[in-house]
């Protein structure tokens, strides 16, 4: 039997409300818990005795006769989300989810029921991974022929471990989703002291999928004297200051586009970060102005043609901005030497202008896009492109709002970072925009 020892874990930051209480796997679907101490309500609860706490394996959902009108052609050398027709069953915000699909269990037919099994890479090719298909040249399909398709895929779940006052151990199961699961409520007079993460497709617990709950929010450092914003976005912060008005540019893309969450005009980032400077700096008198576009980075907007909606010079430097804040994950191909090239142009062109700039590190995307393997112990964010916007920042005196540090503590608050993604990719939720903006909001004073 495979041991996690929460207790040795949690000494990493004691201030995590399950110190003292020992948690191990005790099957492929099993823990143990206890015995040991937890706070609980503000006082210190004795665990007795070891509980035995079963997990229910990932649910996996049967989907019969699901009807598509026409199958456009398979595309194998496309995006895996794209290459044909989505099975609904694993679609997330806008793609599918990958290793949700239940491989073998795929059945695609011309009439309802039991009709006659058309033949995969003979009349419809398919990524069983991803979950999508398409018709084939040469096979039975036409362009306008509709099909059925049966099919299997998990969907995902977070438990969590509470203790109540009396030192009962007890296992609170989540609500299942195919991408984006919340922990469960706990009750009042319970503490959560671990999440366990059950992705879709799990066929057995492991140690990677417990979160003990080492934080319940990411621990704010004191604020450094002068604040970030009066070192280095000194014009802003009197604007915030005095009822002048203060034109923030917010320029990125998908994430900065933003469109995907709900209720997007109060949830994007720049949203959330205009709203709460207001509820800071009450006089203040704010235009938010969006630049934004999805699958792009700072280079294609430089490529971009005069008269063109996302021209570089025409959208962002003559508009003459006062407050510059910019979000490019998709710019994370860059190495520091890439970034000192790239940056160091825009902040001499926003300097010409007048304008002032907070660079926003990116945040946590699927964790083999990022050189992760897994999504606990990941404080430290392995891409060349923030360790670059990190030294640029402090190589030129360029405010730096760190949403990547943020990201790489959630495993700490017991969040795997990927059910914070709507898309399964890089699309974070409200949850995930917020932490753009907590970043943001720490460089005020």
């Amino acid at each position: 039997m495979s041991l996690l020892f929460v207790s040795s874990l949690l000494s990493l930051s004691p201030t995590g409300g399950a110190a003292g209480l020992p948690m191990a796997l005790a099957g492929d679907f099993a823990l143990r818990a206890g015995p040991g101490e937890v706070e609980v309500d503000g006082k210190l609860v004795r665990v007795p005795k070891a509980a035995a706490l079963p997990v229910a394996p990932p649910e996996v959902v049967t989907v019969t006769d699901e009807a598509h009108d026409r199958l456009p052609f398979f595309n194998d050398k496309a995006a895996p989300w794209t290459k044909g027709a989505k099975l609904r069953g694993v679609t997330t915000q806008e793609t599918t989810a990958a290793d949700m699909l239940v491989p073998d269990s795929v059945r695609v037919t011309l009439a309802k029921g039991d009709g006659q099994a058309l033949a995969p890479d003979e009349d419809y090719g398919i990524d069983r991974r991803w979950g999508t298909f398409g018709r084939l040249e040469g096979g039975a399909l036409g362009e306008a022929t509709p099909v059925f398709v049966d099919y299997q895929y998990g969907v995902c779940r977070i438990d969590s471990v509470v203790v109540d006052a009396a030192g009962k151990v007890s296992l609170i199961a989540g609500k299942s989703h195919v991408n984006v699961p919340w922990p469960p409520e706990v009750p009042a007079g319970q503490t959560r002291v671990a999440n366990v993460w059950v992705p879709g497709r799990l066929p057995k617990l492991t140690e990677a999928n417990l979160f003990p709950i080492l934080d319940d929010a990411y621990p704010e450092p004191p604020q450094p004297q002068p604040t970030p914003a009066e070192r280095f976005v000194p014009k802003a912060l009197a604007k915030l200051r005095s009822s002048a008005k203060l034109t923030i540019l917010a320029w990125g893309d998908s994430v900065t586009v933003g469109t995907f969450v709900p209720n997007w005009q109060q949830n994007r980032w720049q949203e959330q970060f205009v709203t709460r400077l207001k509820e800071r700096f009450p006089q203040a008198n704010i235009e938010l102005v969006t630049v934004a576009r999805g699958g792009r980075n700072i280079q294609s907007f430089l490529n971009e043609p005069p008269g063109s909606q996302y021209n570089y010079k025409e959208q962002v430097l003559d508009r003459k901005p006062d407050l510059i804040v910019s979000e490019f994950v998709n710019d994370a191909y860059l190495d520091p030497a890439g970034v000192e090239r790239m940056y160091g142009q825009r902040l001499t062109d926003f300097a010409g202008i007048g304008a002032e700039w907070i660079i926003q590190t990116p945040h946590y995307v699927r964790p083999d896009w990022m050189g992760l393997t897994s999504e606990r112990d990941c404080d430290d964010d392995p891409r060349p492109y923030v360790k670059g916007l990190r030294e640029f920042a402090a190589k030129h005196k360029v405010a730096l709002a760190d949403a990547s540090l943020r990201w790489g503590h959630l495993w700490r608050q017991g969040i795997p970072c990927t059910t914070l993604l709507l898309n399964a990719i890089n699309h974070p939720d409200r949850r995930g925009m917020k932490l753009f903006a907590d970043a943001l909001m720490a460089l005020f004073p």
